[in-house]
């Protein structure tokens, strides 16, 4: 009896570790591949100009000449802007808190010339710009340092119509 237990444990145990065969798929329509989430921002949207060519340009103390950095990234919008022409921009010009109000709004104003006539240079239409001034009035960084001052004299390329929502 003892033989019987034994043998049938044994082919139990064997039949528990038997594998079996993986069934064969059926054929079927092609899967399509998954969808996937672009990343980063729409092209064609404000954010697309800010992240992906630069929004604002910068000037030294008491200067509206375009560094070799400022037209890099003026180029970078004419390109982007003509890739979109039915966007419309503003440029505003901005300066540190240095100087009268007069002084600092006539700066952001060649401030933002500056920058417009690069762009109008390089193929973009006058028509589709639009310069405004606002001095020392709007700073990125309202601490009164040297470092705060470096990144309140610029000039700010934003979009007012005509980008991808």
């Amino acid at each position: 009896m003892r033989k019987i237990v034994i043998a049938t444990a044994a082919v139990a145990a064997l039949a528990a570790c038997a594998s079996r065969p993986e069934p064969t798929p059926t054929p079927t329509e092609p899967t399509p591949p998954p969808v996937t989430q672009p990343s980063g921002p729409v092209a064609g949207s404000a954010e697309d100009f800010r992240v992906s060519v630069g929004d604002r340009v910068f000037f030294g103390y008491d200067r509206f000449d375009l560094t070799s950095e400022a037209r890099s990234v003026l180029e970078r919008q004419a390109a982007w802007l003509q890739r979109y022409p039915n966007v419309r921009v503003l440029v505003a010009g901005n300066a540190d808190e240095r100087g009268t109000r007069e002084y600092n709004l006539a700066l952001g104003a060649r401030r933002a010339a500056a920058a417009k006539d690069y762009l109008v240079s390089l193929g973009v239409s006058a028509a589709r710009i639009e310069t405004v001034s606002y001095g020392k009035e709007r700073p990125l960084d309202p601490r009164s340092n040297e470092e705060a001052w470096s990144v309140n004299r610029n000039a700010h390329t934003q979009i007012v119509s005509g980008a991808v929502s």
